[in-house]
């Protein structure tokens, strides 16, 4: 379903007594004038509570916070719907890089904070710091909500997460606190990268990732300089790099097809194709959406970077239909201020 019209829906709120039909969205970062549209697009009304379906109900995969050009708006927009119980958010990993950046340690009388202020962090945050400047209270007021947003929903037909779903690490986590939300504690035990906290954290929000061999780098198109790669926690008895690799930057071409060790083997994630159908964000995608697997999406089509928001209305398949797929494509008129 490309970029089409939909119909515009009775004005009258109704409860959602379907519990399998949702409008599941990527990532907008900041890009508010075109989450407008897609829900228009899909059918969508506002009223005093904000924007809602009578018969649908959105799932966010979180990331909606910086980069983008309206970060305050867009974050109202999905704050107002999760609130008067027409959306529900996920936590992505830049909803926790905001909480971490904030989030202050007393180290024997040394305060720092958890996510170290360096200019990497620092750029990251820099459009949603400038946009709240003169709005402390409501910058505050968000930080407080993206601690009551849980890493992970799953319903009875349906799973959202930001960046990998890791049954196993879900279910220690779930049988441990009774809770898909982190607490404070939880927050600052992540510090330490060998705890479970630090894993659970990294695993949800930023995937899974493999180590280059020793030497070998990769820079981004951000500029950054990484000696790890992004892989895919849905691929069905890799043999090499390049049936796991799944990310923007391409890995050096004479690493592509390099075999697998067994211990790198026994460290992948594995989604089996049974289990219920999945959506995370997190990857930057581009192109024309489209299923990853029967039961895998990703929503994430780098809207930030004039790609597309995606949106996926689920109405319950468990296996996924590439027609159900639909979007608007981000225009440079979203960074007109």
């Amino acid at each position: 379903m490309s970029e089409q019209s939909s119909t515009t829906p009775n004005r009258q709120r109704t409860e959602h007594d379907d519990h399998s039909r949702y409008d599941i969205i990527g990532d907008v970062h900041g890009c508010a004038n075109t989450l407008v549209k897609l829900l228009l697009q899909m059918g969508y009304a506002k009223d005093d509570q904000g924007y809602y379906h009578p018969s649908r109900k959105t799932l966010f995969v979180g990331d909606i916070v910086d980069r983008g050009p309206r970060v305050r708006e867009a974050l109202h927009i999905v704050r107002d719907m999760c609130e008067s119980g027409q959306a529900e958010c996920v936590l992505g990993n830049h909803e926790f890089y905001a909480i971490a950046y904030f989030t202050l340690l007393n180290d024997g009388g040394n305060l720092r904070y958890l996510r170290p202020h360096t200019a990497h962090h620092d750029r990251l945050i820099a459009e949603t710091l400038e946009q709240f400047e003169d709005h402390a209270q409501d910058w505050e007021s968000m930080l407080t909500w993206f601690r009551t947003l849980p890493l992970f929903i799953e319903k009875p037909k349906v799973r959202v997460v930001h960046a990998c779903w890791d049954a196993p690490l879900i279910a220690e986590f779930h049988d441990q606190n009774h809770t898909a939300v982190v607490d404070d504690a939880f927050i600052r035990a992540s510090e330490n990268p060998k705890s479970f906290e630090a894993a659970v954290l990294g695993r949800l929000t930023r995937g899974t990732s493999m180590h280059l061999p020793p030497g070998v780098v990769i820079v981004g198109r951000d500029g950054v300089e990484r000696s790890l790669f992004r892989t895919r926690f849905w691929s069905q008895n890799p043999k090499t790099y390049a049936d796991v690799v799944f990310q923007p930057d391409p890995l050096p071409e004479y690493l592509v097809n390099t075999p697998l060790s067994d211990a790198e083997r026994a460290r992948l994630v594995h989604y089996n194709a049974h289990e219920k159908p999945v959506f995370i964000g997190h990857y930057w995608l581009q192109g024309t959406p489209k299923t990853l697997r029967s039961n895998v999406a990703c929503l994430d089509y780098s809207a930030v970077k004039y790609g597309k928001l995606v949106a996926y209305r689920f109405d319950g398949e468990q296996q996924l239909d590439d027609r159900k797929f639909c979007w608007v494509s981000v225009d440079k008129a979203e960074s007109t201020h």
